[in-house]
This record gives C-alpha cells, structure tokens and sequence, in this order.
C-alpha cells in the first residue's frame, strides 16, 4: 500500500520558519515528479513547489518564491518542503503528492498520490 506521510507543521508566528517532511512507503518514487500543495479553508488547492526525479529542477508558486524551498532525498523516499519568512497568508493545510506529468506539476488533479495533509498556522 502506497503512503505519503507528512510532518513537521505547527504553529509559528510571522517571519518564522518550519520544514515540512513527506516520507514515502509502499513503493519508491524517486522516478517522481513530487509535489506541495496547500489548501486554506474554503479554497481549492493551491500549487506551491514541486521537484523533478533527480531534483535538478524545482518550480515554485509566485506567493513563496524566494521563501521556500523543496528538496529531496531519494534514498530516504523523501522530500521537504523549508519555509523561511512564513507570513499569516500561508497558514493552510499543506499536502504533500506524488507522480505528476513534468508539464503539469502545477495541477493538483494529475497527481496520483497524496499524503494526508498538516496543518501550518502562521500567527501575525
């Protein structure tokens, strides 16, 4: 059974940082496009950062260029998710997912696989 894990949330206030976790079981993915993604109350999902297989290329929402950065570890089956500066705007569940087209990262419904979300809370 395939599983995407996610930790490291919490509450912080603004301008502060957490690092986000996403473990991997069931099968490796380090042939994956992976992926975050948030979701606010009420809103849709909102695209945040993904990486390709190797991680030589990263791609990122406007909103969290320049402060935040996805990174992986294929041999941990792994990828994190490093949020520097954190504003009150960023508070969602954030959701880690799995195996995405290389020119659809940013679409939420072409990934096969999502973890079970964390809860982020950014005070002001």
């Amino acid at each position: 059974q395939v599983q995407l894990v996610e930790s490291g949330g919490g509450l912080v206030q603004a301008g502060g940082s957490l690092r986000l976790s996403c473990a991997a079981s069931g099968r490796t993915f380090s042939n994956a496009v992976m992926g975050w993604f948030r979701q606010a109350p009420g809103k849709e999902h909102e695209f945040v950062a993904a990486i390709t297989s190797s991680g030589g290329s990263t791609f990122y929402a406007d909103s969290v260029k320049g402060r935040f950065t996805i990174s992986r570890d294929n041999a941990k089956n792994s990828v994190y998710l490093q949020m520097n500066s954190l504003k009150p705007e960023d508070t969602a569940v954030y959701y880690c997912a799995a195996e995405a087209g290389l020119r659809t990262y940013y679409r939420a419904n072409t990934y096969r696989y999502w973890g079970q979300g964390t809860q982020v809370t950014v005070s002001s």
